[in-house]
């Protein structure tokens, strides 16, 4: 029986010119020049063709197992693992719940390889989009993304939540937190929450939802008296902060929030039943301890060092302004910090 042995092109051509050094119709110079060796390396290949002919043009590892690789049994229990406990989990975050779990380590790419073998998973193949790039902000602070996500996050185990997510455009730092809904108690509290710790930013990027955008026309009457025309309770108390707020008008336009929530939707999600987590309030503790890692992996350092967030101040230094007679609308920013 012939043994076969596959070259590639380039082992093909590496093969053809040391022929011809053999067969002297080449100097070892000019071979070395034709195949970017040193002529050290051309008598070499010499060496190993006239002792092993054609094979010696290929490395004389190929076809043996690589020192390297993972026993039988190790590449059995990672499968068998990943049955059980990490069916619907992508290979990257169940490589991260392997080594943070059962202290096995493996690189992602294997593990895909040996997913993929077993048939339980196929790669994702996404239509690729075309929109505009818009670069990031240069500072921490200048431009902070927000957004509520509706979503199962508890996967029945308990009520269906909101998260209110903030993303900063320069560096990726999220902030988020679990309400029953979206609305402007909600985005104020949650705005709240983020002034107090990292303090305020000078934007915020918003949808066009009503809880953030108020609904009416600016009227002739608001243009002759100069008037910025109806706002949202939201946009009013962080009028009053200081905080300019942005509207997005398609939902590429906050991108980085809408793939935040992506990632969420798939990795948090799983964390949370991994954690067994059934309620708003224990969601709530969880994010506490869940964003610092979050951050540390994914978030990015901004291009200018300067952190734009101010201050923000007690209550009783905080402007009021209120636009309408009802209780309800008197000075919203009062309650912000």
């Amino acid at each position: 029986m012939k043994e076969v042995f596959v070259m590639t092109g380039e082992e093909s051509k590496r093969l053809y010119v040391i022929q011809q050094v053999i067969d002297r119709k080449v100097r070892q110079g000019q071979a070395a020049e034709l195949l970017g060796r040193s002529v050290r390396q051309i008598r070499r290949l010499v060496r190993r063709i006239r002792q092993d002919g054609p094979r010696g043009v290929g490395h004389r590892l190929r076809g043996r197992r690589s020192n390297r690789r993972h026993a039988d049994a190790f590449q059995q229990r990672v499968v068998a693992l990943y049955r059980a406990h990490y069916a619907d989990f992508g290979p990257t975050l169940a490589r991260e719940k392997l080594a943070e779990r059962h202290r096995l380590r493996l690189g992602r790419e294997t593990l895909r390889r040996w997913l993929g073998a077993a048939g339980l998973w196929r790669g994702q193949q996404q239509t690729p989009r075309h929109h505009q790039w818009r670069e990031r902000k240069a500072c921490c602070g200048e431009m902070i993304q927000v957004d509520g996500s509706h979503h199962d996050w508890l996967e029945g185990r308990g009520p269906r939540l909101v998260l209110m997510g903030y993303i900063d455009d320069a560096t990726n730092r999220v902030f988020a937190r679990f309400y029953d809904y979206e609305g402007t108690l909600p985005a104020l509290d949650s705005f709240a929450r983020y002034a107090r710790r990292y303090g305020l930013p000078q934007s915020v990027y918003v949808d066009r939802h009503t809880t953030y955008r108020a609904l009416g026309k600016r009227t002739i009457q608001d243009e002759l008296a100069g008037r910025a025309g109806p706002q949202s309770q939201f946009e009013r108390a962080l009028s009053e902060l200081g905080v300019q707020v942005i509207p997005a008008y398609s939902p590429q336009a906050k991108g980085r929030i809408e793939r935040l929530f992506g990632t969420f939707q798939d990795r948090l999600v799983k964390e949370l039943r991994l954690a067994g987590v059934a309620t708003r309030d224990a969601a709530n503790r969880f994010l506490e301890a869940y964003l610092p890692r979050h951050n540390r992996q994914f978030g990015r350092v901004a291009r200018s060092p300067i952190d734009l967030h101010r201050p923000c101040p007690p209550a009783h230094q905080l402007p009021i302004a209120p636009r309408r007679s009802t209780p309800r609308s008197a000075s919203t920013a009062s309650s912000i910090c």
